[in-house]
């Protein structure tokens, strides 16, 4: 089960990665008329409703991306089966077609069915589609029926399994939608202590992927909170946004992410092993940067998750806390990928945007807090954060230039035990994901010597090892070796 919610995760990251364009279309689009939405400005509206059919159309893109990165082979027939997959549960499932199906009156119809377009029916689609496809992708017909074989055979048992789903859901999906309500709406009028709470497990899920399915909950349509959306401008009930609440459930995370996790970087180099300083200064310039810049925090949040799992426990508490924070004081601000500098930039004009600017001040205090707590904590009780191994335990090489990653990929090849011992690759967002026959003879002193940040045992035989956001070229040239 862990490994299948994991190999979810990963494919999540593809849809997701489109998101950047959609913020920057918008941003810019709302910093030229941040008063009329477009309405004043021919190029500002152009740049908003382009943004705004990534944004609104993203269960498709779900549905589409997932099915693709769930695929054995990463075929565009797969993606066609998801696609296929959401059309017909959502035509299906569409409110007026149950109020025909149940012979019930259209305004009698649960409500549950009026948000079946939904981020969770998209991922549920993107699954179904790529099992489909996985399945009767390589099934060969008998000659009569041959046209119909192989690829083809993927979107057909595609619609026949939506059919059996559609039934299902017919009756399960008003369960279900009640429930996320239920869960969201507890937290919800829970306040700033539930955007803490939020805040908390959305970081303490890192490591196993499930962060996600949390996050559709607050962050897109799945229930109605919807909270980027509404913040963007995108929902269709966005004018009932309320400045200072919308986007509470994203706002505490930029002074995290901006600052905080830098502030933690600097920590960890500056107690460092002095012949270990350069190397670890290499490494949390670039996390420290990726993370400022862009949100993308798994290089810095990896290199001491497994190492030093008590700061990573203080890591989340401090997310839950600035949450906590930023939503008592109602200053707002939206992301559509991920809380670094692009997007609070283009999102800190936004009509929803309350006082960003003190998300900043948050964020020096933050990087002071970080700073000191983990230097204290680090010194305090010996903990082996990056560079404080013995030089037996690891050494470090961090060039990484377009010439280095055949040696990279040579290096981590080499600690996972050859390529006899790999039975599958992929990669995500910064890290390798790998099936290993023999677990038991990784040498996480030599993936890490080769220039990889860390490594993680998910369980049974999988192993991830964390690369940083230059893993597509490490991986093409270790799925060569290999």
């Amino acid at each position: 089960m862990m490994k299948s919610l994991q190999k979810l995760g990963r494919s999540l990251m593809l849809p997701v990665a489109v998101l950047p364009a959609a913020g920057i279309l918008m941003g810019i689009g709302y910093w030229i008329d941040p008063v009329g939405w477009g309405a004043n400005n021919a190029i500002a509206a152009l740049l908003i409703k382009a943004g705004s059919a990534i944004i609104d159309q993203l269960p498709i893109i779900f549905a589409v991306g997932i099915a693709y990165g769930l695929s054995n082979d990463k075929d565009g027939a797969a993606s066609l089966s998801g696609l296929v997959a959401f059309l017909m549960v959502t035509t299906i499932l569409s409110t007026g077609s149950v109020a025909m199906l149940t012979k019930t009156a259209i305004e009698n119809v649960s409500p549950a069915f009026a948000k079946i377009d939904n981020a969770f029916i998209g991922i549920l689609s993107g699954v179904i589609g790529a099992t489909m496809y996985n399945r009767f992708s390589t099934v060969k017909l008998p000659s009569a029926l041959s046209f119909f074989s192989g690829k083809r055979a993927a979107p057909i048992m595609t619609a026949v399994a939506m059919l059996a789903t559609s039934g299902v859901l017919l009756f399960a999906w008003p369960v279900i939608f009640e429930g996320l309500v239920a869960f969201g709406t507890t937290i919800s009028k829970m306040g700033a202590v539930g955007a803490g709470l939020f805040g908390f497990f959305n970081r303490l899920l890192i490591p196993t992927g499930l962060h996600h399915a949390l996050n559709s909950v607050f962050w897109f349509d799945t229930i109605g909170i919807n909270d980027i959306g509404m913040f963007w401008g995108t929902a269709e009930n966005a004018t009932q946004a309320v400045k200072g609440i919308t986007g509470m459930y994203q706002a505490g995370f930029f002074p995290v992410m901006m600052f905080g996790l830098s502030g933690a970087g600097l920590a960890m180099y500056q107690t460092a092993k002095p012949e270990n300083k350069t190397a670890i200064g290499s490494l949390m310039v670039a996390a420290g940067f990726a993370s400022f810049f862009t949100g993308i925090t798994e290089p810095l949040e990896f290199s001491f998750m497994f190492a030093a799992p008590a700061l990573y426990l203080v890591h989340a508490g401090l997310t839950g806390i600035s949450l906590f924070i930023a939503a008592s004081m109602k200053w707002t601000a939206g992301f559509t990928f991920s809380a670094g500098f692009v997007d609070f930039f283009l999102s800190s004009r936004l009509p929803m945007a309350n006082k960003p600017l003190m998300l900043l001040v948050l964020g020096l205090i933050y990087f002071g807090i970080y700073y000191l707590l983990f230097r204290f904590l680090i010194v305090k009780f010996n903990l082996k954060t990056p560079g404080r191994e013995s030089a037996e335990e690891v050494s470090y090489d961090t060039d990484k230039s377009d010439s280095k990653f055949a040696n990279i990929a040579a290096g981590i090849l080499a600690g996972l035990g050859g390529k006899d011992n790999v039975e599958a690759t992929d990669y995500c967002t910064t890290r390798l994901r790998l099936v290993l026959k023999d677990t038991d003879l990784v040498n996480e002193g030599k993936i890490k010597s080769a220039g990889a940040v860390g490594v993680m045992k998910p369980g049974g035989k999988n192993v991830q090892v964390i690369v940083g956001t230059e893993v597509q070229f490490v991986a093409d040239e270790f799925k060569k070796l290999v």
